[in-house]
């Protein structure tokens, strides 16, 4: 089966999902916590991407959801036990419940259909939330992964969804972290390994049932 053909059948709309991992203002908008990654996400064009494909996915009835990283103001419940999490602690933008920073970034588009998983703690945006019930609930087979970080959640994400049993898509130019030339020898060397690297034109174009030019994915 030609690459392209076996993209679109990973693809199909019934039984995928596409996952927006922490695109929330707070991390990537104009005021970030994190302004670094907020400027990669935007000047390598991963962030349009992420969009790209959430408008994708919504002309083609596939399902969306958005994980939020949140903590409260009194930091209950929330994870202590690495650096990472102390450091936010110290952060000057809070990702507190309810907030603007915990709200999907611009120009991620959201619909009524999305549904949008908040989390107090961990590193990852299916460990210990909702989200595996919920994709087991609708049928999902396949989760299409973007965001960021790929320091720290992209992966995680990844590698829970393996783990659980679904067939996880990256496309490798809707992903982001720091620095910028982290992310592709990170892809290359470890995300290659357990997922279908691809891009967002070419999701995008499995998504579409006008296209009749899918590109084939990298590697």
């Amino acid at each position: 089966m030609p690459p392209h053909e076996r993209l679109a059948a990973q693809l199909a709309p019934a039984t995928t999902a596409l996952l927006t991992v922490e695109c929330q203002r707070g991390v990537v908008g104009e005021h970030s916590a994190l302004p670094e990654l907020a400027r990669v996400a935007c000047d390598s064009g991963a962030l349009e991407r992420v969009a790209q494909l959430a408008r994708a996915a919504h002309g083609a009835g596939v399902q969306v959801l958005h994980a939020i990283a949140e903590r409260r103001p009194d930091g209950r419940g929330s994870s202590r036990n690495a650096r990472l999490f102390r450091a936010a602690e110290r952060l000057p933008v809070r990702q507190e419940p309810g907030s603007p920073a915990v709200r999907v970034a611009e120009p991620v588009p959201v619909t009524e259909r999305d549904l949008v998983v908040r989390r107090l703690h961990g590193l990852s945006p299916l460990a210990g939330t909702e989200v595996d019930a919920l994709l087991r609930n609708l049928g999902i087979r396949t989760l299409v992964v973007t965001g960021v970080s790929a320091n720290v959640a992209v992966p995680n994400a990844v590698f829970d969804a393996v783990n659980l049993g679904y067939t996880a898509v990256v496309p490798a130019d809707a992903i982001a972290g720091v620095p910028a030339d982290y992310t592709p020898a990170m892809v290359r060397h470890t995300l290659a390994l357990v997922a279908t690297v691809t891009t967002a034109d070419a999701v995008s174009a499995c998504w579409d049932p006008a296209s009749t030019d899918v590109p084939d994915p990298p590697g």
